[in-house]
């Protein structure tokens, strides 16, 4: 559990190995503005699995479990997109984003082996328990 809880901190950081390659790209023709509005073309296509920024750009694959993911009640990747609105994705900004929706991606994969291994921390914890004697 402790190395899965270091992958996690790591992916979270941006400073994991495992985030190159990326899992997503960037894509389209235009000047990399993030659109203020919907009608303007920010939006999320969830049968195309694309997050686009403006009519012409998009960033994709990204599942709709990835676009959905939530840290401290925000939607990670529609949160950090609406902080930049109106603002021109530099070449850092496009690597940063596909960046963090690889390491989302690599979360859910890590909180799907933690729930897998739980049952038998606890019941390693629960065997644990019951062999040490007690402290009156």
């Amino acid at each position: 559990m402790a190395a899965l809880g270091q992958r996690l901190i790591a992916l979270h950081l941006l400073r994991s190995p495992h985030l190159d390659p990326p899992r997503c790209r960037f894509e389209g023709q235009g000047d990399g503005r993030v659109a203020r509005t919907k009608s303007q073309g920010f939006r999320y296509d969830p049968a195309q699995e694309r997050v686009y920024i403006n009519q012409d750009q998009y960033f994709a694959p990204v599942p709709q479990e990835v676009w959905d993911y939530q840290i401290g009640g925000y939607q990670v990747l529609q949160k950090w997109l609406k902080d930049r609105k109106e603002r021109r994705l530099g070449l850092e900004d496009i690597r940063a984003y596909c960046r963090i929706v690889t390491a989302l991606q690599r979360t859910i994969e890590i909180k799907e082996e933690i729930d897998a291994l739980y049952p038998q921390v606890e019941a390693q914890v629960i065997s644990l328990s019951q062999d040490s004697p007690t402290e009156a």
